[in-house]
């Protein structure tokens, strides 16, 4: 396959993406997502493999900056303290390694993000039982068809592909817009308005 014939599938999968992802669908999860952090709530982050570096990518945009200074926000990955994962795994099993921390970190409002291109990571669905659990907001990235994830999401954004690479590549473009957002509500509104502003690194 050519590059031209890559990019171009990697675009009808997000053309589809977006189709199948309600402007309302969007709206509240960001709402849910905003709401937890301004009430200082965390929101937790997990994911295995590449959905492991999605998750620490989402979690540094926010704690660090996305486009532009603004105060750092209570989002916790769970797949990057490399001592618990192991503790856990070791002492335990690898299906408890998110959950456990959801236990530790989660609370009542507080929201939690899988990510797991197949839906059915034993241990995003294990986090996401317990989060539910705890009375906590769940909103999944997968996917075509959402897996053992879709009964447990509150919010469930299914990419309809089964090519792993293109269903990462739909879930970058769509946190990337989530980070966006999220700090534009944390931003004063002159500020908010020159994000498309180049930021250095």
């Amino acid at each position: 396959m050519s590059l031209a014939k890559y990019f171009a599938e990697s675009i009808r999968v997000l053309e589809r993406a977006a189709e199948c992802w309600p402007e309302e669908l969007v709206a509240q999860a960001l709402e849910t997502i905003i709401e937890a952090l301004q009430s200082g709530r965390p929101v937790l982050v997990c994911g295995n493999g590449g959905s492991a570096a999605d998750a620490m990518h989402i979690t540094g945009e926010l704690v660090g900056r996305f486009l532009v200074d603004r105060k750092a926000l209570n989002v916790i990955c769970l797949s990057s303290n490399t001592a618990v994962l192991s503790a856990l795994a070791n002492d335990h099993s690898y299906d408890t390694v998110f959950a456990r921390q959801v236990e530790a970190y989660g609370a009542p409002g507080a929201v939690l993000i899988g990510i797991s291109t197949s839906g059915i990571s034993a241990n995003v669905v294990a986090a996401f039982e317990r989060a539910r659990s705890l009375g906590m907001k769940t909103i999944a990235l997968t996917g075509e068809g959402g897996g053992k994830l879709f009964p447990l999401s509150d919010y469930l954004f299914a990419v309809p592909s089964r090519s792993t690479p293109l269903i990462q590549q739909s879930h970058i473009c769509l946190y990337h817009y989530f980070c966006r957002a999220i700090e534009q509500a944390f931003v004063p509104e002159p500020a908010a308005q020159s994000l498309a502003a180049p930021i250095p690194g």
